[in-house]
């Protein structure tokens, strides 16, 4: 890319922020020598958190001092479009993994070729949310995903094995038995945004479907299963409007034998007034699904002075270090990118064994070189959902509609 046809997909792409309000001021701009700015997504980390400690040790290794702001995700995307059109990039960024195509068909961020990056040790499948036409723009830093928690007395009082459920199949009988000694069955959130098409993905994928046919058999039967869920009592009605939070919390009631959910709700696991066991959410024909990948990439944006790339360099092969990674992953209750610092996390703690599993089978949403596609795919398929549970479309009525929007 030419720096004028750059310049020009920035702005193409800062127009479509530019109505949020964010501006970038002269303090955003990185201060020169030995001070290198680092922007990310955890605002939740105060300076004496081990993140920002790690950063420091970062930089102290490539003899620089970091300047490190976090930024809710949402905003961090409106600045860092902003300042590479005004030239005033950190040094460093960290977003979540759909944004990086975002910003790559902006021309805001380094390839890997440019910058240096060992990428090898990485997962494919966590490395394609960072890919696009072939080039990659960064580095995951780690990944969460989906899988079934399930209540053990539930399924215990329904005679349900959670080890033989391996297929939708299975996963149907187990919700039958269930229903059938007076309990509800499974909970989830399809509520119209992406956190709706998030928990779908696996089922779709699961399917067999792809993103660029939504409404294709395979598809139109993973839709069928969630509507018939509700038909038969199996899920409940909430789920058209419950967030992932939401649903969690029915299942907290104790009431559900199953839940839809991420590894973010370990810790509220471990809270819960029932013993709870995780299993991989099946596909259609058995083995796991395909869960979407959640999760941020390192990357390194275009600067004026491409003399700091190596510095840059070395704090990102730094922050994603195998020993780095575990402590980051630990923290951040993510799933390493690394198959040896995987194992590691999954010795130290068993309970994680599902979620590599379940990551490893993962992919990313904007995988299959969907890019800056995805989020128009994504409503349409959001859409196509609520219009189906609801009952105002059949499945493949509803699919149908949501891939003329998709185009």
């Amino acid at each position: 890319m030419t720096a004028t046809s750059r310049r020009r997909c920035l702005a193409a792409a800062v127009a479509l922020v530019a109505l949020a309000g964010s501006a970038c001021s002269s303090a955003d701009e990185p201060s020169g020598g030995g001070s290198y700015l680092v922007w990310d997504p955890y605002p939740q980390f105060a300076e004496d958190s081990t993140w920002v400690a790690l950063l420091k040790k970062c930089g102290e290794s490539a003899g620089v001092t970091v300047d490190r702001t976090g930024y809710d995700t949402t905003d961090l995307t409106n600045k860092a479009l902003l300042a590479a059109q005004q030239g005033n990039s950190p040094d460093v960024l960290i977003v979540d993994n759909p944004v990086i195509s975002t910003l790559a068909e902006a021309g805001a961020l380094t390839t890997t070729d440019e910058n240096k990056l060992d990428v090898s040790t990485m997962a494919a499948n966590l490395l394609g949310a960072g890919q696009r036409e072939g080039r990659t723009y960064g580095v995951p830093i780690g990944a969460n995903t989906l899988a079934l928690y399930y209540n053990k007395k539930v399924l215990a009082t329904a005679g349900v094995d959670p080890a033989t459920i391996t297929d939708w199949a299975t996963l149907d009988d187990a919700l039958t038995k269930v229903k059938a000694k007076g309990r509800k069955g499974i909970t989830f959130s399809a509520i119209g945004t992406e956190e709706g098409s998030f928990q779908f993905l696996p089922w779709f994928w699961g399917s067999g479907a792809q993103l660029t046919g939504l409404d294709s058999p395979q598809a139109v039967s993973a839709l069928t299963l969630w509507t018939d869920w509700l038909k038969q009592g199996y899920a409940p009605n909430s789920v058209i409007n419950n967030t992932q939070t939401t649903s969690w919390q029915e299942f907290a009631t104790g009431d559900y034998a199953f839940a839809e959910n991420g590894t973010w709700q370990l810790a509220n696991a471990e809270k819960l007034g029932f013993g709870y066991g995780i299993i991989a959410i099946p596909a259609r024909a058995g083995g796991p699904a395909p869960a979407p990948t959640g999760g941020e990439f390192v990357s390194i944006p275009v600067q004026r002075r491409t003399d700091r790339y190596p510095t840059s360099q070395r704090l990102v092969t730094c922050l994603t270090s195998a020993d780095n990674l575990l402590a980051t992953d630990t923290t951040l209750s993510y799933v390493a990118p690394v198959t040896a610092v995987q194992e590691r996390q999954a010795a130290a703690d068993p309970k994680l064994k599902v979620w590599v599993e379940a990551v490893r089978a993962a992919k990313g949403r904007t995988g299959d070189n969907l890019g800056t596609r995805y989020p128009k795919i994504s409503e349409s398929l959001w859409t196509g959902v609520q219009g189906a549970l609801s009952g105002a479309k059949t499945p493949q009525e509803a699919l149908a509609a949501a891939q003329r929007t998709a185009g």
